[in-house]
């Protein structure tokens, strides 16, 4: 493995520090993103009796806006709770842009590292041909072994390169799509908890 790496040559290293990168980033996400922790199945059952029961100080809001991106948009319609229902719904609909966003903001290193491993990766097999290249111009094609070390660099360099990428695409792709199913449950039970609060209105 060691021998692999050198073979790569300086470009090699950065690929690796994108690749561990990658994995603390899908790590991550895959902790962060589970269910549990952004949409608590009982959540919106416990909202739902505070806001019938009254029991709506400040202590409960910052529980609720700590809580998870389901609360945090939960808390939201309830401190805007007096007002009509369609301003009560454009508050929600910022606040959850602004949990989506939280949501989706580690993504974003993911996608780079998915766009910038290939091309490093390209970048070692250029150098590993310019390796090439000199070696043809002092030693002439008969000599093998000088060939070898640049035809080297730039053969795993471009794989590596594409073995980071491949994952870390997918995965980024994976969690959108999650995320994406996820602010739908949201959406569907805070509108259910907005119906709520105009029912109590009445």
């Amino acid at each position: 493995m060691l021998e692999i790496v050198s073979s790569g040559g300086l470009v090699m290293v950065f690929i690796l520090i994108l690749m561990v990168l990658a994995m603390m980033i899908v790590g991550e996400r895959f902790w962060s993103l589970r269910d549990k922790d952004v949409i608590p199945t009982d959540l919106k059952a416990q909202v739902v009796k505070w806001s019938k029961s009254k029991h709506l100080d400040t202590k409960h809001l910052q529980k609720l806006e700590q809580n998870s991106p389901l609360g945090y948009v939960m808390s939201s319609a309830l401190r805007n709770r007096e007002l009509p229902r369609d301003a009560i719904v454009e508050t929600v609909e910022d606040a959850g842009r602004h949990a989506i966003h939280k949501m989706e903001k580690p993504l974003n290193w993911l996608s780079v590292i998915a766009e910038v491993s290939p091309l490093l990766g390209l970048l070692g097999t250029v150098i590993g041909m310019i390796k090439v290249f000199a070696a043809i111009n002092a030693n002439g094609v008969g000599d093998a072994a000088h060939l070898a070390s640049g035809i080297s660099q730039a053969l795993i360099t471009t794989a590596a390169g594409l073995v980071v990428a491949i994952p870390a695409m997918l995965f980024h792709r994976h969690f959108k799509t999650k995320i994406i199913d996820q602010s739908i449950v949201i959406e569907k039970q805070v509108m259910d908890l907005i119906d709520v609060i105009g029912e109590n209105k009445k």
